[in-house]
């Protein structure tokens, strides 16, 4: 599995390609906080979702998730390899490492 750094993963964030950030985690999570700029696809939603949100297999795709010690975002980068992705990286550092990182994260009222 390829990974990157909260460095790494700022600077994509910066440029101007058509990476995809994805929030492996569930909604109310998503909503509480995530990096600026990526969306949500649960984990568990991956195959039901991921050709609607991103039709072009060789996107560039980073998956996070919480924290190392979550599952969700190994899991959900698995399931995109998988399914034909062929630039699938994986942020396992998560919202943690995006802090300590000193970067900020973004946060939505729950409606």
């Amino acid at each position: 599995m390829n990974t990157l750094t909260a460095d790494q993963v700022h600077q994509k964030l910066l440029s101007d390609n058509d990476t995809v950030v994805i929030n492996a985690l569930g909604k109310d999570s998503f909503l509480a906080k995530h990096i600026p700029g990526s969306i949500n696809i649960p984990a568990g939603d991956v195959e039901e979702r991921a050709e609607q949100v991103v039709p072009d297999k060789d996107q560039e795709i980073i998956v996070y998730c919480a924290s190392p010690d979550c599952p969700a975002s190994p899991k959900a980068a698995k399931k995109l390899t998988d399914m034909g992705y062929s630039k699938v990286y994986d942020f396992e550092d998560g919202i943690t490492g995006w802090l300590k990182a000193n970067y900020s994260l973004s946060r939505e009222d729950s409606k």
